[in-house]
Order: structure tokens, then C-alpha cells, then sequence
């Protein structure tokens, strides 16, 4: 969901993360949080005071020692050049050197109890401090008056002002997350290419119309006119994770991601996500079943004092999670999957997901598969995700993004702008692609993922319309970081800059992403007869970002060692060897039938004609780097050799 404050960010960025930002004196010995009341929370939009009474939530995160410190390990350590190269910290080394002490806790503990909150459990790395209490105590506390606010068609809480807290711990607090309702929502990023779910569970059902291919080329569309002088291969049904397997080169290494712990965050969690995957696996990939023994979960609890309205489309993230098991199992079938429920899809509940994963280091890689449109994002969200993701690297654990499945944005914002997270420094962005896989399991071709749609009407098909395709563009909060110096191109990385400033680019590297050449995926749905398991064919940068951490995994097994943050050493054997594949612009398209009713026939067929890397956008597959792929694709045995 697009923000609707204006996040006017002039950051300090040291290798590209953003610095702490200075507080300003208030009246009374207080100190403003920087940044800390979005811009739409106005007099205009006000339409009520939020009642006195009213429970709320909220998480003071606190800074870190010596940050300036941090970033440096963090760059030495995923850095190749570096003497200190892959010499990770464990989680009690990050805690004593860089986190808060315990006299920093005790104090924001003290005033939080003294204002009469109740407070919550604080996470092993000292990340923040809970507080549960009534909007009045939090009008006090902070010294602003909350109120309902209508954006963007949502009535939203939030401050009048910047919040402010005494001037003795202004130096210790990171940020506030959950006073306003800012960060209402994350989105799943994931594609079927016709409808979603929607928010009931299970969601409704979804079913692949035929005719479709087993493999790309499979059966030819004869009966419909030509497509621009040619007659159009038929969409893939949804490919294997053996086909995926074979295609990205892992498929006979002798290594499948065993040793490896892959963690999945996502909002709530699916009844139905065991039952699911497992069946999937017995019926599309029985040599490599997902046991019990491979999966856990740990889901956070729906907080009882949380103000509505709760918009998260809980059964659209049931889909999310089923797609990243299972495509994370695919391509890494030996490897563990701990699955990790927000307990709601708001910014702040996925940090604190995160964050379980990272303070424990309850695994060595995590798959995230959502983000916010565009940029457009609180900054004390802002800063609390780059300290979460800061540790991160300094353990080890690498940290995959979703781009995002809306090319640059400039469709729903007006403006490009690639997506938050994705767009922050300390992760790996991973971008989509459209993948041709023939009879033999052999790549044909792979181009980027920006798709268009002509239907065809009457015999005639209409214009060529964008409908979605991989996140990319340069960021206005990020400055370039040190590993994409020398290999982005100035003309990408100016972008949304002034002068001689250069952002971060976003995406990092890629994989299959386009649903028209997409994954087949298991899930239980709503159907006409019932609720029942079925498949159907998905896509997304969602299925990108599952598909490369399983690439990973079994580049873990295959090396004997966990890669960590891999941005710096993959830019750099771009340079230097065949690891990464580039990927080109390729005139390429499927048709594709779909139940008008999404289910079956009984209300008829649709028709169209698929562009798989559709011109008509601000961001091009081209030669070399480029904001639709990044650096290309693995290259199979090379990529887990040389990374």
C-alpha cells in the first residue's frame, strides 16, 4: 500500500544505511523524534479524536552502540577483499558489543511503567522495549494529541505532531513504531495473473484453464488469429521444482540445501500450510517429500489490544506462505523451513518476525516476499528495518527481498520508485523473470518479467496493456552503497537524484518471476463443491526471491559454508567470471486461456496474448546491469562454485 506521508529524508549513509537522524529540542527538557508524524495526519483530513480510553500497542526500538562501528564490521565481513572476510559474529557478540546496554533498557522501562503502560518481554538483542496502555497515557507520554484520519480511503490513527520523549533518552530511542497507524500495509507479492484471494479462509479457488503446456513450446494456439504475424506458444501450466531444479543447473550436485535452515516471514499463518506442502511435494516432486521433520513454525499471536481496521487479507497471506514453502523445499529440498507468522501485516509486526529470526539466529537464510509500494515510508520504520537487517549481516544470515511486481510504480504512484524493503542496503533485492523451460529441462531462453496483455475480442485483439512485472528503480532514501560502485551505471543510479548524488538500485540479481511462465503451486481453496486441495499455476517476485534463497541453500551444502550477505560478492564476479548469466531483452509471448469465473468453464473463456518483457515502461531489460534483473541470473554450477 502506498504511504501517504512524504518522507522529505536527507540521511546520512555510510555503505548505503541510513545514519541516525538528529533529534530537535522541544519545551519541557524533551526532545522531538525526528520524522516521527506523517505528513497526511492534518487538520484537513482529521475526522476524529481517538477515544482516551482506547488500548494500543507500541515498541520503542532502541539504538545501537556505536553504529558508525557496526556498519564497518558489517561491510568487512561480506566483503571478499576483506582480511575479515566471513568472520561472523555469533548473536551474544552483536548483543555485547553493539546493542543497548542494559542501564538503556532499565530507563525506557522505568519511564514507559512510570507512565503507566504495561511492558512487554524484551528479545534477546536488546532491540526494543513493548508497551501496551490507553491513547490517553500515550497522548502524555509523548506529548501529542491522537487522532482518526482519513487516507487514502482508510481511517487511520496517528499523532498531530512529532512524538517527543525526555530529554535523557532521546540519544537512546531509535524510533516508535505502532502510536500511528502509518504503516498500514504490507502486501503479499505474488501473481496469478488473474484475481487474488480474498479475504476469506480459505480463499476462493483459483484453477488453470486449459489448454496449457506441460513445458514451453509444448502445444501451439492454432485456432486463435496470429499474434503479430506468429502463432503464440500456450502458457506453461506452471512449472516443477524439478523443472526449476534443471533449469538454474542444480539439479544433479550432489547437493540439496541439507544444513541449511531457511526461515519465511510472513503475516499469520495458513491451517492448512503442512497438509499442503507436503501433498505438493508427494504429487509434483515425490523423490524429495517435505518431512516433518524439516518444518516448524513459529507464529506470533494476534495482539488482543490492536485497534482495528484489520485490512490484511489474512487468506491472500495464507497463498503467500504456501508459494514460499513450497517453492523454497523445490529448489532446496534437503534444507529445514522454519515459518515465521507476523501477527499482522503491519510493518512494525513483520519487523518483529524478523527480528525473532535475526536476535536468535534461528536460521541462515530468510525469504521475504512482500513490501510496501514505493518509497514512501515513516522513518522510524525506515530505521528500525535497516538495524534489524544491520545484525543480520553481521551474523551471516542472509536476507532475500521480494522487488516488488510493479515494475517502477509509476503506474500507481505517478512517479518511479522502487519498493521498501527491497530498496534497503543491507538485504538482496531479487527481481523477476520470464522463463522459456523445453521438453528436456534445458533453459531456451530467460528475459525480464514486465508482462502486457491484448485480449482478444471478436476475433480482434486490443491493445497491448501493462499488468505487472518486476520491481525495480533507484531509491531516493538509499545513497549507492559500496558494493554497486563501479558496476551500477551512472545513468541508473542518478536517477531521482540531484546533482551528482547517486542511489541505491534495486534489484540485486533475479529469478523466475513472470506467472505466465510460472510456478505450479498446491493449496487448499474454496471451491463451488467445497473447500479442497487443488493447483494452480502463480508467479511474482515472490516466487523470485523463495527460488533464489533455495538456489542459496544449496549453494550452503554444496560450498560447506552459510554465504551470509552475498550483494558484495556478487557484484564483484560480474567482473570477474561467468557466474552470473546476463539477462537480455528476448520478443517473446504465450497465449493464454482463463476461467472467466477463475474456476471453470461454466461462465466461458478468456483470451489474450502475453508480451513477456513488455517496452512500453520507464525500466528495460538491457545488457548488462539493469533495474528490471540486476545482475542477471545463477549460473548454475559456476554461480555455487564462485560465491
Amino acid at each position: 500500500m502506498r504511504r501517504s506521508s512524504t518522507l522529505l529524508l536527507s540521511l546520512a549513509v555510510v555503505g548505503g544505511l541510513t545514519g541516525t537522524l538528529p533529534a530537535t529540542a522541544s519545551a519541557q527538557g524533551r526532545q522531538d523524534i525526528p520524522q516521527s508524524h506523517p505528513l497526511w495526519a492534518n487538520a484537513q483530513a482529521k475526522v476524529a479524536d481517538t477515544a482516551p480510553a482506547a488500548k494500543l500497542s507500541f515498541r520503542v526500538y532502541l539504538n545501537q552502540r556505536d553504529n558508525a562501528g557496526a556498519e564497518a564490521l558489517a561491510q568487512a565481513v561480506s566483503d571478499p577483499d576483506s582480511k575479515t572476510y566471513r568472520q561472523y559474529l555469533s548473536p551474544d557478540q552483536v548483543r555485547d558489543r553493539f546493542a543497548a546496554s542494559d542501564a538503556t533498557v532499565s530507563a525506557v522501562k522505568a519511564w514507559l511503567t512510570g507512565n503507566g503502560f504495561s511492558v512487554g518481554e524484551v528479545p534477546s538483542n536488546r532491540a526494543y522495549v513493548e508497551a501496551t496502555g490507553t491513547a490517553d497515557q500515550t497522548e502524555k507520554a509523548f506529548a501529542v494529541d491522537l487522532g482518526k484520519y482519513r487516507v487514502k480511503g482508510q481511517t487511520l490513527r496517528a499523532a498531530d505532531k512529532n512524538l517527543s520523549v525526555p530529554a535523557n533518552l532521546a540519544g537512546d530511542v531509535l524510533g516508535v513504531v505502532g502510536v500511528d497507524q502509518a504503516t498500514n500495509l504490507f502486501k503479499p507479492d505474488h501473481a496469478t495473473g488473474s484475481g487474488t484471494p480474498s479475504d476469506v479462509a480459505p480463499g476462493p479457488g483459483f484453477r488453470n484453464a486449459p489448454p496449457c503446456s506441460a513445458y514451453y513450446g509444448e502445444k501451439i494456439d492454432t485456432t486463435d488469429p496470429a499474434y503479430n504475424g506468429k502463432q503464440l506458444p500456450y502458457a506453461p501450466c506452471g512449472y516443477t521444482p524439478a523443472q526449476l531444479r534443471s533449469a538454474y543447473g542444480i539439479d544433479k550436485l550432489g547437493a540439496d540445501g541439507k544444513g541449511t535452515t531457511i526461515a519465511i516471514v510472513d503475516a499469520f499463518a495458513s491451517p492448512t500450510i503442512y497438509s499442503d506442502a507436503s501433498t505438493y511435494a508427494k504429487k509434483n516432486d515425490p523423490q524429495h517429500p517435505l518431512k516433518q521433520s524439516q518444518f516448524k513454525q513459529h507464529v506470533f499471536p494476534a495482539n488482543p489490544v490492536l485497534e482495528p481496521p484489520d485490512q490484511c487479507d489474512a487468506a491472500g497471506w495464507y497463498g503467500e506462505e504456501t508459494l514460499d514453502v513450497e517453492a523454497a523445499h523445490g529448489l532446496a529440498p534437503g534444507a529445514d523451513i522454519l515459518y515465521v507468522g507476523g501477527e499482522s501485516c503491519e510493518d512494525n509486526a513483520l519487523d518483529v518476525a524478523l527480528n525473532y529470526v535475526v536476535a536468535g539466529h534461528k536460521a541462515d537464510i530468510v525469504s521475504n516476499s512482500y513490501g510496501d509500494t514505493g518509497e514512501d515510508i515513516p522513518a522510524d520504520e525506515v530505521k528500525v528495518f535497516n538495524q534489524i537487517s544491520l545484525q543480520a549481516v553481521l551474523e551471516g544470515i542472509g536476507v532475500y527481498f521480494s522487488s516488488g511486481d510493479n515494475g517502477d510504480e509509476v503506474a500507481r504512484l505517478g512517479t518511479p520508485s522502487p519498493d521498501f524493503s527491497a530498496s534497503a542496503p543491507w538485504i538482496t533485492a531479487v527481481g523477476g523473470t520470464s522463463i522459456a523451460i523445453g521438453k528436456d529441462g534445458k533453459k531456451i531462453f530467460e528475459t525480464g518479467w514486465e508482462t502486457s496483455k491484448s485480449v482478444l475480442t471478436n476475433g480482434v485483439y486490443g491493445p497491448a496493456n501493462y499488468t505487472s512485472g518486476s520491481g525495480g528503480g533507484t531509491s531516493r532514501l538509499f545513497e549507492q552503497p559500496f558494493y554497486q560502485k563501479g558496476v551500477v551505471p551512472d545513468a541508473l543510479a542518478k536517477k531521482n537524484q540531484t546533482g551528482n548524488k547517486k542511489g541505491r538500485v534495486v534489484p540485486d540479481i533475479s529469478a523466475v518471476g513472470d506467472p505466465n511462465t510460472g510456478f505450479l503451486v498446491g493449496q487448499t481453496q474454496t471451491f463451488p463443491e467445497g473447500a479442497h486441495y487443488d493447483q494452480y499455476r502463480i508467479g511474482g517476485t515472490s516466487l523470485a526471491s523463495p527460488v533464489f534463497a533455495g538456489i542459496m541453500a544449496v549453494a550452503d551444502s554444496f560450498d560447506h559454508f552459510h554465504h551470509g550477505f552475498i550483494n558484495p560478492v556478487i557484484y564483484k564476479l560480474t567482473s570477474r567470471t561467468p557466474a552470473i548469466t546476463d539477462v537480455k531483452h528476448v520478443d517473446a509471448a504465450v497465449a493464454r486461456v482463463d476461467y472467466a469465473n477463475s474456476v471453470d468453464a461454466s461462465d466461458g473463456l478468456l483470451r489474450s496474448v502475453r508480451t513477456l518483457d513488455y517496452q512500453g515502461l520507464t525500466i528495460h531489460t538491457t545488457p548488462g546491469y539493469d533495474d528490471v534483473t540486476g545482475l542477471g541470473v545463477p549460473n548454475g554450477l559456476l554461480f555455487l562454485l564462485l560465491v
